[in-house]
């Protein structure tokens, strides 16, 4: 993904992330749900339907299709990908909306549960949720615990206070601290480089973990730590709405495709998620969905099932 600017209708939907609600924001762990709230859900505006196409739908295993009902694992502290409508409770963002209609493709309805990031793979195997959403890259390591498919692209993005105070480079954070979210891929970049600072001699990074971006979005405002790093969309997105405090910093690098989870052995359901999402690209549902929270930089032109990272 690239740095963009906020929609209007999403802009609507999320009014009370300003800074200090982004500290907030991180102190909630309770569970939450969205049972499909199609007009808080995208954005403000109604979210469009899809017809179930019958051939799909005889692919998702009969233990999710009985019920109709497709649980589904995310961590809601991931504007605008996925995170809590100002209620408090419904669970709002591109993800949301998209994977909404997908279910919806497969003739189930999507109920998102509020999980820690760094779980929900873990859920995943264990039947806990039926599926993943939340913003995972897809990467080796991933690959080895599950089965995902491809769906959108995004990079990682740095950002600092406004006017760069510290002096920060991306490209030279040795010494420096700074925020990102647990079980991240931008964990393991910031581990990296610091052990690149450690051979040359150089002071480590101070990597500062936090169980939600908003916390760690928050960090980066108040002081704490001199920068952040998260994926593309998602820094682009707090970087907004912080009322001029933070800015982003450097290029966006190291884009990747983000995909959705499902269990090892469910390579015929992921099959037909891949088919679900190639539905709506085709039909343009899928670009109206981007274009509604303003990341349709990221969108791709063809899902896959465990795509090969390249």
């Amino acid at each position: 993904m690239s740095s963009r600017s906020l929609t209007r209708r999403a802009a609507t939907a999320v009014a009370a992330l300003t800074s200090a609600a982004l500290v907030l924001t991180g102190c909630g762990s309770d569970d939450s749900s969205s049972g499909g709230d199609d007009t808080a859900a995208s954005g403000g505006s109604e979210l469009p339907t899809v017809e179930a196409d019958d051939a799909l739908a005889a692919m998702v295993p009969d233990a999710i299709a009985e019920d109709g009902t497709i649980s589904v694992g995310s961590d809601t502290t991931y504007a605008p990908s996925e995170f809590l409508a100002e209620d408090g409770e419904t669970v709002i963002g591109f993800d949301v909306d998209l994977f909404t209609l997908v279910a919806q493709k497969l003739g189930l309805d999507a109920e998102f549960e509020t999980a820690p990031f760094d779980n929900i793979i873990a859920g995943v195997g264990s039947g806990r949720y039926e599926v993943g959403v939340s913003s995972f890259t897809i990467n080796p390591e991933r690959l080895a615990e599950a089965t995902m498919v491809s769906y959108f692209s995004a990079g990682t993005q740095w950002s600092t206070r406004t006017g760069n105070p510290d002096d920060v480079d991306p490209d030279d954070a040795c010494g420096l601290s700074v925020a990102v979210q647990t079980g991240t891929v931008q964990v393991e970049d910031l581990t990296a480089r610091s052990e690149e600072c450690t051979a040359a001699g150089e002071e480590a990074i101070d990597i500062q973990q936090f169980e939600s971006q908003a916390d760690a979005t928050a960090a980066i405002v108040s002081g704490r730590v001199a920068a952040g790093l998260a994926d593309s969309p998602v820094m682009a997105y707090a970087v907004s709405q912080t009322n001029g405090q933070l800015e982003l910093l450097g290029d966006i690098y190291d884009s990747a495709p983000y995909g959705y989870v499902v269990p090892k052995d469910q390579t015929e359901f992921a099959e037909a998620l891949s088919q679900a999402v190639q539905s709506l690209i085709d039909d343009g549902t899928y670009t109206e969905v981007l274009e509604t929270w303003g990341v349709e930089d990221g969108a791709i032109d063809a899902p896959a099932v465990n795509p090969t990272a390249g």
